[in-house]
């Protein structure tokens, strides 16, 4: 299958410029797709990205943990992806976790050797860890499940976190007590000290944790001997791909825009940066060495836990596309929250994103409905609203302005060509790239590699 990488994603730059002439200013090396979510995750990206990782030489996850989840099908064999880019399958592409993720390491290895089993061979030689990713530790899961359990005891809710020690990591991050891969790999006296300071700070919050901390210490020590020749310099490696000889580069984000810290439906969102500035700061690369930004959408919307959800159908509706589309999380095993599709939520995500195509996944899914509605707009007391709004009261309270479409009532499954979609299947598919103002470069029609048709 032709992919989209085109020459302008990799120029050979590595040639200094001759003394005394000036460096030309599109110079910047090679340039890094991205692909993202564009809804509340679970859009289907591991696929999108599996797709492109056959002929990357370099994927990269930028941000998020092990509260990520991605299936990816090949030869018939399900590979399920957490803290792995899932471009690790390519044996001819390197993997890289970059500064950006949190890192819990028996997670790592249990998910390496769980898929080393499956037949994912010599994964831990093509695998590059960065020396500044934080480190998750197991007493940063327990507070996770301790602050979850809290929130719900004070406020009668709580966020649905995937109880993966995330969110306290990146707190650690924030409040520099975090303690990262290279602090693991360097003094381990130091190490230990800081990590003991650590689980003091949280216990002195959380009385009722208890951390058996030697027995952690004497596991981590075990962990650092193993992980210790994939760890790297993430940002020299990352230039050196940048400016040395052409290079496919790939960035495999984890959850979605609604999702992000800074623009996501908070507090119901995860703790890093998940649209396309994630990429930069997640890797340590410039803004100029940015591609393509491949956004990623279902051809309706789920959403797992709680927050506002504005299409979401609680009916016979939503209750098809849960049971059709199988909608249940890779990582916590939860049903996931099911409706129309919303075209403000996608197009906040371009605005964000500046997304340069769409991939549409799950079209198949809709084969059997009469009818299909699609969000096109809010409206807050009878007046259409041209934002999408960060208050949540106020996402609430909007009212869903709908257009609806004719089902095509075929099986679009084994479709592999664009002319192979009924006709108002494509009428469907034109609509949300016009209404976006993106074109749509693939639509998924199944869960293998081979039901994604490329458009162009």
């Amino acid at each position: 299958m032709s992919l989209s990488w085109s020459a302008k994603d990799h120029k050979n730059t590595n040639q200094p410029a001759a003394a005394g002439q000036k460096r030309s200013r599109s110079d910047s090396g090679n340039k890094v797709t991205v692909v993202l979510g564009a809804q509340w995750g679970d859009e289907g990206k591991g696929k999108v990205v599996d797709l492109l990782a056959t002929e990357a030489d370099v994927v990269c996850r930028c941000q998020g943990g092990n509260n990520a989840g991605h299936t990816v099908v090949v030869d018939g064999k399900e590979y399920d992806f957490h803290l792995l880019p899932s471009g690790i399958i390519n044996p001819k592409s390197t993997s890289l976790i970059g500064n950006g993720v949190v890192i819990h390491l028996p997670g790592l290895f249990e998910e390496g050797d769980k898929n080393d089993k499956k037949g994912l061979k010599g994964w831990e030689k093509r695998l590059i860890v960065s020396d500044r990713a934080h480190i998750v530790f197991d007493f940063h899961q327990v507070v996770d499940g301790l602050q979850e359990t809290e929130r719900q005891a004070q406020e009668g809710k709580n966020i649905g976190t995937t109880k993966k020690g995330i969110g306290p990591a990146y707190s650690s991050k924030a409040s520099r007590t975090g303690l990262r891969v290279c602090d693991l790999l360097g003094d381990f006296k130091d190490f230990s000290t800081r990590f003991k300071n650590l689980v003091h700070q949280y216990q002195s919050m959380y009385p009722s944790l208890t951390v058996d901390v030697e027995d952690q210490l004497k596991k981590l020590k075990e962990y650092a001997e193993r992980l210790r020749p994939m760890v790297r310099d993430g940002v020299y490696y990352m230039y050196e791909a940048l400016h040395g000889p052409p290079k496919k580069i790939l960035v495999e984000g984890a959850n979605a825009a609604l999702l992000d810290i800074d623009f996501g439906t908070y507090p119901f969102v995860t703790s890093s940066n998940c649209t396309v500035g994630g990429a930069c700061t997640g890797l340590g690369i410039p803004p100029l060495n940015i591609g393509d930004v491949f956004g990623v959408a279902k051809a309706y919307t789920t959403r797992v836990g709680i927050g506002a959800f504005p299409t979401e159908q609680l009916n016979a509706v939503g209750e098809l596309l849960q049971t059709r589309g199988h909608e249940v999380g890779v990582t916590t095993g939860r049903k996931r929250r099911c409706g129309w599709l919303d075209l403000v939520i996608v197009r906040y995500a371009h605005m964000i994103n500046g997304f340069t195509a769409i991939a549409l996944t799950k079209l198949d899914i809709l084969d059997v409905l009469d009818e299909i509605k699609v969000g096109v707009a809010y409206k807050l007391n009878g007046k259409r609203i041209p934002h999408f709004p960060a208050n949540m009261d106020v996402l609430h309270k909007v009212e869903v302005e709908y257009e609806t479409f004719p089902g095509w009532k075929t099986d679009t499954s084994a479709a592999r060509k664009w002319s192979d979609l009924p006709a108002k299947a494509q009428n469907y598919i034109r609509f949300i790239e016009n209404h976006i103002g993106v074109p749509i470069k693939w639509v998924g029609v199944g869960k293998s590699r081979e039901c994604m048709i490329q458009m162009f």
